[in-house]
């Protein structure tokens, strides 16, 4: 019998506790082993989840049960940096394997927890961490592992789709859209991390770090959130045969790559495209695989609670075989995991959808368009609607393919002219996502 260990009795440590209790059968029949869920830590034991557990197994002791021999596996779900990093260290030095959904931690952290497992001879492993219940990440580490990744593009948070899908579908704008998504529960009482691009932001990291072998430092991951889109934007989008996305991107390319986070026009042909509401998506490109893209729930109790037993399943099938450490735990074996540059953002190209607010008068898109052309930008479409400003016009460029120092650079030129009326609003599209 194999004993476990839930750190966090939220609404994901209530899914575990309830996959634990109704699927004992199937997770026999599939490992051979009994499992039993022994103890359930949390500073509140008093609130009704749902679910009954048995006497003596809810506990305010953290701390004690990680030291207890009799644990075979333990499971974080407490979320954030601490006291999660300090609990995860400490079952790792008592010889406890490790499944979390930690994204935040692992990206932030995930190298000092690496290495201490590696030095006790446990597992770590964190599929819910990225894509809730997609195996994208024992995808990419098993099945599909003997490619070289180019690229991992993928829409990773199930709030902002569900904004976006919204605002593309009612031609509705940002704030009463995301107050609805809170209303419904598809957004916390504090978004801030969801609409900002953070959470995506640590899921492109891991999911870089995996496919690429290397070392991801967080704190340079180009982060940018939806809260500047619009309903015009996404109007204007739609005219030009593209949707508006929060795309997490991971590219590898001449000795270096890229890792950013951003809203991204994508043309509606494209399967990313038709990802909508609460939904992600991640696409692949391997050499051999060519493109592959899995789909699925990306968040939510249930989906999060069963890819986080099947990595406990499979540690429990390690542990019976002895194979405990079969597979790295970031993909790559340890001394063949490399430092590779990160390219800056002013050195990324793209191309550009630019939309200035400008005075109606006569030569003002001739004094756009030389600015634009002074930083090598050249123009690839335009749209110049009716106003429906007193003062004010707007005009809509979308550019061939460009460097990001030369838009910034055009842009700051441009947004100190006179006849510009508010900040130019840029978003940036991919064409080509492999």
């Amino acid at each position: 019998m194999q004993k476990t260990q839930l750190l966090g009795f939220g609404t994901i440590g209530t899914g575990v506790v309830q996959v634990f209790q109704k699927n004992a059968e199937v997770i026999h029949q599939r490992t051979g082993i009994e499992m039993r869920l022994t103890r359930v830590a949390d500073l509140d034991i008093t609130t009704d989840r749902g679910v009954s557990l048995p006497e003596g197994v809810l506990t305010t002791d953290a701390d004690a049960v990680l030291t207890d021999p009799n644990i075979d596996i333990v499971i974080e779900l407490i979320g954030g940096y601490k006291p999660a990093l300090q609990f995860i260290l400490k079952a790792i030095a008592n010889g406890k394997h490790i499944v979390t959904a930690n994204k935040a931690l692992m990206a932030v952290h995930g190298q000092e927890i690496i290495e201490a497992a590696s030095r006790a001879k446990v597992d770590v492993m964190f599929e819910a961490a990225v894509g809730g219940g997609i195996p994208v990440i024992s995808a990419i580490k098993e099945n599909l592992c003997v490619n070289r990744f180019s690229t991992v593009i993928g829409i990773l948070n199930g709030t902002c789709n569900f904004i976006l899908t919204k605002m593309t579908n009612q031609g509705s704008d940002f704030a009463p859209v995301l107050a609805e998504a809170q209303q419904l529960g598809y957004a916390e009482a504090d978004p801030t991390f969801d609409i900002a691009g953070v959470d995506t932001a640590h899921k492109i990291a891991l999911l870089s770090a995996l496919c690429f072998g290397t070392r991801i430092d967080f704190n340079q991951v180009y982060t940018e959130g939806i809260t500047q889109i619009s309903a015009v934007d996404i109007d204007f989008a739609n005219q030009m045969g593209y949707k508006i996305k929060l795309l997490a991107i991971g590219k590898q390319c001449d000795g270096a790559i890229e890792v950013r986070v951003h809203p991204t026009m994508i043309p509606k042909s494209y399967q990313l495209a038709e990802v909508d509401g609460v939904f992600n998506a991640v696409r692949l490109s391997g050499d051999f695989l060519g493109p592959a893209m899995l789909y699925g729930s990306g968040a939510g109790m249930a989906a999060t609670a069963s890819a986080v037993m099947g990595d406990v399943m499979a540690i429990g099938r390690s542990i019976c075989s002895g194979a405990v450490g079969r597979t790295p735990i970031m993909g790559y074996c340890q001394d063949q995991i490399v430092d590779q540059p990160l390219r800056p953002m002013s050195e990324i190209t793209s191309h550009y959808y630019l939309r200035f607010t400008a005075v109606d008068c006569t030569g003002v898109l001739a004094k756009i368009s030389t600015i634009l052309g002074q930083h090598d930008i050249s123009i690839q479409s335009m749209i110049q609607p009716e106003s429906h400003a007193p003062d004010s016009v707007p005009i809509v460029l979308m550019t061939h393919e460009a460097q990001e120092a030369n838009i910034v650079n055009a842009l700051k030129e441009i947004d100190l002219l006179d006849i510009i009326r508010q900040p130019t609003r840029l978003i940036r599209v991919e064409h080509d996502l492999d």
